[in-house]
């Protein structure tokens, strides 16, 4: 997503250097953006076939489309592809629920960010094991509807258009990135049984704990850090995932 810099209440550059700090507190601890691009490039080789589904301006898959044999980006919201930063990288206009490629088509789809948005993940992870080659593998980012923070984000769905206006401000996002959000696959058990009933096998799903989000300051940030470990192992506030069609 798009970042408005010094506008913002809590910039990108000051939530990353409360991470270094975290990684001192907490040797060992990786980001979920950290872990998600590891998971990625371990599926990749030079003849794998990648659908970034749900690209928008680009997220991970940009950084290596020229290495692989065919890499493709699509998504539903024209603005977005017509500014994506892979410049020359394949980019099509579409929804997941009904993606317009053969069967078999992708050794690898990746889905930052996008199904917390989709009003029917059933039928957009059908549509991606129908597109995936046997063995292909499915990796995804996305909240985790049993973090106490998401009780901000339970109201950004009651009421969108105060969502809209607070997480640009808060986040330094484009108020044009700030989509509508359902959160309808957004908790492991919800994800596992829609799994199950698209014909998806998980191959690996991670809580990704990270007190940042809240990092306004050093007294909110180690008052998240111990709120990190007062909580259950299972309330981390993000949910990585790899799905693979056996």
């Amino acid at each position: 997503m798009a970042q408005t810099g010094e506008r913002a209440v809590l910039p990108l550059s000051v939530q990353n250097a409360y991470r270094e700090r975290y990684r001192a507190i907490r040797p060992g601890w990786r980001s979920s953006g950290d872990q998600l691009d590891a998971m990625v490039r371990s599926h990749l080789t030079p003849d794998s076939h990648v659908l970034d589904l749900g690209c928008g301006r680009g997220g991970v898959v940009e950084l290596f489309w020229r290495d692989v044999r065919l890499a493709a980006g699509l998504d539903p919201d024209t603005p977005s592809l017509t500014q994506h930063r892979g410049v020359g990288m394949p980019v099509i206009r579409g929804l997941g629920e009904h993606l317009p490629f053969v069967d078999g088509s992708f050794d690898l789809v990746v889905c930052l960010w996008v199904l917390e948005h989709l009003s029917d993940p059933a039928a957009t992870l059908g549509q991606v094991r129908r597109v995936l080659k046997p063995g292909g593998h499915f990796v995804f980012l996305t909240p985790n509807m049993r973090n106490p923070l998401m009780l901000a984000n339970r109201i950004g769905k009651a009421l969108p258009a105060l969502q809209r206006r607070l997480v640009p401000r808060f986040y330094g996002r484009e108020e044009a990135d700030t989509f509508p959000v359902q959160y309808r696959a957004n908790t492991v058990h919800t994800i596992r049984v829609l799994a199950e009933a698209s014909g998806l096998v998980v191959h690996d799903l991670r809580v990704v704990p990270d007190p940042t989000y809240l990092a306004l300051n050093g007294w909110m940030f180690n008052a998240s850090v111990i709120s990190e470990r007062l909580m259950p192992k299972g309330w981390g506030v993000h949910l990585l995932g790899d799905l693979v069609r056996a």
